[in-house]
């Protein structure tokens, strides 16, 4: 299956490709350099996927697995990832996956979702109770220990995490801006009856503060802004219900690209850096860019 698509920001004659399908809800896309692989997590069915570039293969990394969600790879080239299972952030290691932090002052964490590496090492993730659902589609049913959904920073010296950003509902998908003075966050709380929480906001970023209580950025005009990728020019390309839009850093929507199923996240990754992978409900697809990762 392929969707034509044609903009400057879309590669000439570039068609969106469905690599693989089969998931319940695929989340959490990371592409590895190394093994040229993408991996992604199909939540509900508790396992970790890798689609292979050379052979165009699926193969289960993981299962179970804990019910992972957002990924990234770290300053030293390893993947760290949110468990919505262990309610932590992990990375995953020679034997397996191991815990870099799972509690805070406050106690134990939600669930967390979404995550991003700052230039110090940092790591800043978003806590939604998603994973602590009494329906345990996405995690294991459980209570909040504070009673809130805040954005945490992991420091890198210390390893203690602690709130950066406490005024959003179920802050989601988050990111930084090139140079990382922006920190963008969304925030999908409509779901539990907040219809002002359907948003992506940016808040200014002075090392490891946030500057008060950040601003509306963008707010998509199909579902809402689940996960995002942000380009080297600092454009935010974020799922939505019908597809991806792309905005500039002023919050002008520059494009959309149609999906015939509902994005959850996506991340720029292949050979050159060009290619825009996204989840979407039941697959893994691609496109091709003109543009690579901040």
């Amino acid at each position: 299956m392929s969707t034509e698509a044609a903009s400057t920001l879309i590669a000439p004659g570039a068609v969106l490709e469905r690599l693989a399908d089969g998931a319940d809800w695929s989340e959490g896309p990371v592409w590895l350099p190394d093994s040229r692989r993408v991996r992604w997590s199909d939540i509900p069915n508790d396992r970790i996927l890798e689609w292979d570039a050379a052979s165009g293969e699926v193969t289960t990394f993981r299962q179970p697995a804990e019910y992972t969600n957002g990924r990234a790879v770290d300053l030293e080239g390893r993947v760290i990832q949110c468990s919505h299972g262990r309610r932590a952030i992990e990375r995953e290691g020679a034997d397996g996956p191991e815990i870099v932090v799972d509690r805070w002052s406050g106690g134990r964490f939600n669930s967390p979702n979404d995550l991003a590496v700052a230039s110090d090492g940092a790591i800043w993730f978003t806590d939604p109770p998603y994973g602590i659902h009494p329906s345990g589609r996405e995690g294991h049913p459980g209570t909040s220990d504070y009673d809130a959904c805040f954005v945490f920073r992991r420091d890198p010296v210390t390893g203690e995490a602690s709130p950066v950003v406490t005024t959003m509902v179920h802050p989601n998908g988050i990111g930084f801006s090139p140079d990382g003075s922006r920190l963008y966050v969304s925030d999908t709380g409509f779901y539990a009856d907040h219809p002002e929480a359907q948003q992506i906001r940016v808040f200014e970023v002075d090392g490891a503060t946030v500057l008060g209580d950040g601003q509306e950025f963008a707010k998509p005009p199909v579902g809402a802004s689940d996960g995002f990728a942000i380009d080297r020019e600092g454009r935010v390309w974020t799922s939505a219900g019908d597809g991806i839009y792309v905005y500039a850093p002023d919050g002008a929507l520059l494009e959309h690209i149609p999906v015939p199923e509902t994005v959850s996240n996506c991340t720029f990754g292949g050979e050159d850096g060009h290619d825009l992978f996204l989840t979407a409900t039941t697959s893994l697809y691609r496109i091709r860019t003109t543009t690579t990762a901040a």
